[in-house]
């Protein structure tokens, strides 16, 4: 355990009563298709030293909303947060996991990843369908010295309801009027049956590498391990900035997350020089009141040995760790959790196996 974590480790102990489940029980998530390698990397690890199987469907951001709406799964997870009115509505808590960002990634034959620019308002009118051919004067005008192809361009979207689509969605809307008036922001977007309509993050890679000429957006784990050349984006301060750790970091700092909790506030289009203008969290969302209470208790172990003992998996698979003070307040907020009869669940890792990991 690091300093850290022998800071936060007392901290769950006062937050949280001090009996323990004896018997463990099997764990169901679904949702986020984006940040399925992550909680594929925790539950794999967990469940090796901690009895208990970790299973998660990689299903799209809306599916795993409307399933853990449904109770039909331990957690659901989504990369937009719901709304306070929604999360009182359905009696349910959510909490963030880790940020990343959204990538706009291309297949250009001649242009190197890093090399081509383009601003939030050429990006809304390409995936508008406004911008159709590469050497368009707005993509030319915003890179001098680039030979770029008299081709058209090849536009791939998400079909399914996505969480990468929401956090895009409300960035164009952002920077472009006319993107807000005509689409605005959803899990789903009316897109022009011209551009090429796949599901899930992992074929969105998959048909760029095979498709030349073509861009489309995806989150920033899939462009690393999968290798995809990515575009600089101009950020709100004018800097064209390339996605990492630490540009998703700055948007984090320049929201009111850190002082407020908020986490329904987006993070796209903040200030700062360096920060990149999708950055976005990955939310896990939970029953306030548990249907099992065997089961809620195994989560809220399973996601407390993430935070506290998952960090170098978070960095595995290109994602960023929460802050101290976030994750503080995340333990809070899942010591609200009841059973059936609105009792306070009882839980802890003191003797929990997963610990060892």
């Amino acid at each position: 355990m690091n300093t850290r974590n022998s800071l936060l480790f007392p901290l769950v102990l006062l937050l949280s009563p001090l009996a323990s489940l004896t018997a463990h029980a099997d764990i169901q998530g679904s949702g986020s298709s984006a940040a399925a390698p992550l909680y594929q990397k925790w539950a794999d690890a967990y469940s090796k030293n901690a009895g208990v199987t970790v299973t998660y469907q990689a299903s799209g951001s809306s599916a795993g909303i409307k399933k853990i709406k449904e109770n039909s799964v331990e957690f659901g997870a989504s990369d937009a947060a719901l709304s306070q009115a929604d999360l009182k509505k359905d009696k349910l808590i959510q909490f963030p996991s880790a940020i990343s960002g959204v990538v706009p990634v291309i297949n250009l034959p001649g242009i190197k990843t890093a090399e081509l620019r383009l601003t939030g308002e050429v990006l809304a009118n390409i995936f508008s369908g406004e911008i159709t051919s590469w050497n368009d004067t707005a993509i030319t005008a915003l890179n001098p010295g680039l030979r770029l192809p008299n081709k058209n361009i090849e536009v791939i979207v998400r079909q399914d309801g996505s969480g990468t689509t929401y956090n895009f969605s409300d960035y164009l809307g952002k920077v472009s009027k006319n993107w807000q008036a005509k689409y605005g922001r959803n899990f789903t977007i009316p897109w022009n049956s011209r551009l090429i309509q796949v599901k899930g993050s992992s074929n969105i890679a998959s048909t760029i590498k095979k498709t030349a000429y073509a861009i489309s957006y995806i989150d920033f784990n899939y462009v690393t391990q999968e290798k995809l050349d990515y575009t600089l984006l101009q950020n709100r301060d004018g800097k064209f900035i390339a996605p990492s750790a630490e540009a998703f970091s700055a948007a984090l700092s320049n929201s009111s997350w850190k002082t407020d909790a908020n986490f329904e506030e987006m993070l796209t289009d903040k200030p700062g020089q360096k920060t990149w203008p999708i950055s976005m969290g990955t939310f896990i969302i939970m029953q306030q009141r548990a249907r099992d209470a065997q089961q809620t208790t195994a989560t809220m172990k399973f996601f407390t040995w993430a935070f506290m003992r998952g960090d170098r998996f978070v960095n595995s698979v290109d994602f960023v760790r929460l802050p101290d003070s976030l994750q503080a307040r995340i333990f809070k907020e899942m010591t609200t959790v009841t059973d059936k009869n609105g009792n306070i669940l009882n839980w802890n890792l003191s003797t929990d196996p997963g610990s060892k990991n």
